[in-house]
């Protein structure tokens, strides 16, 4: 996408940003998968959505569908979250940090650095970057909410996952630090925490689009969380009292105890 086009995209944004008088959601890495779900559950619950993911083409479906906007962001960028920061305006009441994803499988000691470095970007440094330029908007609502979508490898880790679980447990520190540095500010910090969750494209981005790998980590498990559930959650954390905060909440199919202990059926 280019620089001029992305601008058309914040620019349409900021405009009806502006104009809205309901609550202000915004949700990263709502291309797909959680996020997007998470756009659609909260327009339904009468917020204004801004989605904000890379592929522009997405969103801006997804910005039509629920009645929303549509901002492209790389949330790796500075420039692209600067943009974000510009478009959401002064006032903000919801962050839900979606974006970040895995990249491969391999062990430690093989495993890709340049895939590290990808799920660090993404996870971590992406969350942080929102976060801080979304912050002065959040504490200006009065009454502001982030959610952090971390993982339960961000709590437990697992043979071939030392990335994505380095990542997720990166997320979990800060979204815990934070709590602590706002405590004196009108914001809740709140982390979700799913197990598996069947969606179309984190398996398959793990797997660099294999298909056979990405179908087999869902096989045999009847009922795996889908992202409505995920969804579902964030809306009911984001729509306590304000005085309540939900620090965390681990979510989890019934047949995962773990995420290396899955019960599956031959």
């Amino acid at each position: 996408m280019s620089t001029e086009e992305r601008n058309d995209v914040t620019s349409d944004s900021r405009d009806d940003v502006a104009r809205s008088d309901r609550r202000l959601a915004v949700v990263t890495g709502a291309s797909s998968g959680i996020g997007a779900e998470t756009a659609r559950q909260l327009a339904a619950a009468g917020f204004d959505v801004v989605v904000a993911a890379r592929r522009a083409d997405r969103i801006e479906a997804l910005a039509q569908e629920i009645g929303g906007r549509a901002v492209a962001c790389d949330v790796s960028s500075a420039d692209d979250v600067a943009r974000l920061a510009e478009a959401v305006g002064p006032r903000l009441d919801v962050l839900v940090n979606n974006a970040g994803g895995a990249l491969g499988l391999a062990p430690a000691a093989q495993t890709d650095v340049s895939d590290w470095r990808g799920m660090y970007e993404s996870n971590v440094i992406g969350t942080l970057q929102v976060t801080q330029a979304l912050l002065p908007a959040l504490v200006a609502s009065g009454a502001g909410t982030i959610v952090n979508v971390g993982s339960i490898a961000g709590r437990t880790v697992y043979e071939g996952g030392s990335g994505y679980t380095a990542a997720k447990h990166a997320v979990a520190a800060l979204t815990e630090t934070l709590r602590l540095e706002l405590v004196d500010q009108p914001v809740r910090v709140t982390e979700i925490a799913p197990g598996m969750v069947r969606t179309e494209e984190f398996s398959l981005t793990r797997f660099g689009g294999d298909q056979e790998r990405a179908d087999a980590v869902y096989a045999g498990v009847p009922d795996p969380l889908v992202a409505a559930d995920v969804a579902e959650a964030i809306v009911w954390m984001v729509d306590r009292p304000a005085h309540v905060n939900i620090d965390l909440l681990v979510i989890k199919p019934r047949r995962q105890a773990a995420s290396y202990k899955v019960a599956r059926e031959s």
